[in-house]
């Protein structure tokens, strides 16, 4: 703590529970707009998606990831890819080299190997998003020859499936940087300083 005309506060000095929330709450505010976090998450999401077999593509409108999401709480949230999945040799083996301790992620690769298997490894998939909602179910296939109506809805569903997996760790990635304690992290070694009702200085 240091003193001018007024005295200053370091975070884990502020001396009430509430001025540590205003203080928290001017963070959660300002940083708002940073999409960082999600950033970090998407491109893990990718390279998981290459080992299985699934090219995500680009953004009709920008050169982006076409990885779309809403969230985290209301009705028709969710996310959703596009692009393209093709069978990869040895995907189930080198996702589980890749995340071993993912199950969600071995599931999928073995449900997609499975499905390919009966039609000889042969199929290959495009992927499209459609709609004003980012869900799993604004996603539909196209494909080639070798696949039927039940099998392509059966691949469907599996990559349905990884677009699941890539919200659940966009929301616990999110819960993560807005809780109490990644925020107050934060605050401290930033060395952010504040007045004693938790006001930035």
């Amino acid at each position: 703590m240091r003193t001018e005309t007024r005295t200053i506060f370091k975070f884990d000095e502020l001396p009430s529970e509430a001025a540590k929330e205003k203080a928290r709450a001017w963070y959660r505010h300002a940083s708002e707009g940073d999409d960082f976090w999600q950033e970090c998450v998407i491109e893990d999401a990718i390279q998981c998606a290459e080992i299985i077999g699934i090219e995500i593509g680009k953004c009709r409108h920008s050169n982006r990831p076409a990885v779309y999401f809403s969230g985290f709480w209301p009705q028709g949230d969710g996310a959703s890819f596009e692009g393209r999945y093709a069978y990869k040799k040895g995907a189930a083996k080198a996702i589980r080299q890749h995340a071993p301790q993912d199950a969600e992620l071995h599931r999928i690769a073995d449900k997609l190997q499975t499905l390919q298997k009966r039609i000889f490894y042969r199929g290959v998939f495009d992927v499209t998003q459609s709609g004003r909602y980012s869900h799993e179910y604004t996603m539909s296939l196209e494909w080639q020859e070798y696949c039927d109506d039940d099998l392509a809805d059966d691949i469907l569903e599996a990559l349905r499936d990884f677009a699941r997996w890539v919200y659940r760790n966009l929301e616990k990635e999110y819960e993560f940087v807005n809780s109490d304690e990644a925020i107050d992290e934060t605050l401290i070694v930033n060395e952010y300083e504040f007045d004693e009702d938790g006001g930035i200085i």
